[in-house]
């Protein structure tokens, strides 16, 4: 019994470490267990579900295994074999029966659930339809209803039911918002994966990649920005407005020259890389590059740079630029900003 204890003794330190650490895991902002939007709740009922009914047999079983020790443990003094019970009819309808009866109650709304979420709304005309394309390291949302098409963060009217049809550029991607909905994988083209979701409050929610993709894949951030209706009118119309480029007209030449070739702002530039309109009033450069490590201008700066040094095996190309030209580019993008929403989210 003495050695039992020592052997416990020494085994609670490092599982207290253990719970010490797995209590830091994860981000509060990227946690299934607080659902913002129908789906998530759905998902998060289930999750209870199921959790609750391992938790509820886990006990019966510890219950029963603590009972059948302590009633039938060796007795001081005891020499003779125990009489021995072979075989309960009874018993083995039981243990057979209940988990037939906890299948039967968690795959029912399980196999509701799934086909509910599998709804197709691409042909619906009433919800807002978006492509996403998935790039190292990058998203790529494009709006067809709209003509428009954006990176990074995904803006979308609390109103309306949002279907997502999802594609790879490069290598297997996977589009994941914890607080709204579950896991898209995107596919090459020609096996277009579907999606719907809803966000009907408000407010900016955080998304990751969830399929490992490269070296920066956990650097692979996007963020989903559900705003009303007339900002998300708002924000359609400036995002369609005449681009505005430098007033220095050296600068301006050296802004289309060498970023305009792949960026767009506005009705001008290419399609490679990410829209760059109204990437002033964005919480992230990048995706990484946060306002904890410097103001906007600052970041650009870093990520214009050395784009590799912040997301290793990036494709976006290290720009040839003089430290003027750097800083007015930088300048410039920091105050291209939109008004559709003052919050600065």
């Amino acid at each position: 019994m003495m050695n039992r204890w020592h052997a416990v003794k020494r085994l609670l330190p490092i599982l207290a470490g253990l719970a010490l650490l797995l209590s830091a895991c994860g981000r509060a902002d990227l946690s299934t267990l607080q659902p913002q939007g129908p789906i998530a709740e759905k998902q998060y009922d289930l999750m209870k579900l199921s959790i609750g009914m391992m938790t509820v047999v886990v006990v019966i079983v510890f219950v029963i295994l603590g009972y059948v020790l302590v009633r039938f443990r060796k007795r001081p003094g005891q020499t003779d074999i125990p009489k021995q019970v072979e075989g309960s009819h009874k018993l083995e309808i039981i243990w057979t029966v209940i988990p037939i009866i906890l299948l039967v109650i968690l795959v029912i709304p399980t196999v509701k659930y799934v086909f509910e979420f599998a709804e197709d709304y691409s042909k619906d005309k009433n919800a807002v339809q978006v492509k996403v394309t998935s790039h190292q390291y990058w998203w790529e949302f494009e709006y067809p209803q709209y003509g428009v098409k954006t990176g990074q963060e995904l803006v979308i009217p609390t109103s309306k039911k949002i279907s997502l049809q999802l594609n790879t550029a490069d290598v297997l991607h996977s589009f994941w918002v914890p607080s709204l909905f579950g896991k898209i994988d995107t596919n090459p083209e020609g096996t277009t994966n579907k999606a719907y979701f809803e966000a009907p409050k408000a407010g900016v929610y955080f998304g990751k990649c969830a399929e490992l993709c490269g070296p920066s894949h956990a650097l692979m951030d996007f963020k989903v920005k559900a705003v009303d209706d007339a900002k998300f009118d708002e924000w359609v119309k400036e995002m369609k407005a005449p681009a505005v480029l430098p007033e220095d007209p050296a600068l301006a030449a050296t802004f289309e020259q060498k970023c305009l070739s792949c960026h767009a702002v506005g009705d001008k530039g290419g399609t490679l890389g990410p829209n760059l309109t109204g990437i002033g009033n964005k919480q992230a450069i990048a995706s990484v590059l946060l306002g904890t490590d410097g103001t906007v201008e600052e970041n650009l700066k870093t990520w214009i740079s050395d784009p590799v040094k912040v997301k290793p095996g990036s494709k976006m190309p290290k720009v040839p630029l003089t430290a003027e030209e750097l800083d007015g580019i930088s300048k410039y993008l920091a105050n291209y900003k939109l008004n559709y929403d003052n919050s600065g989210n």
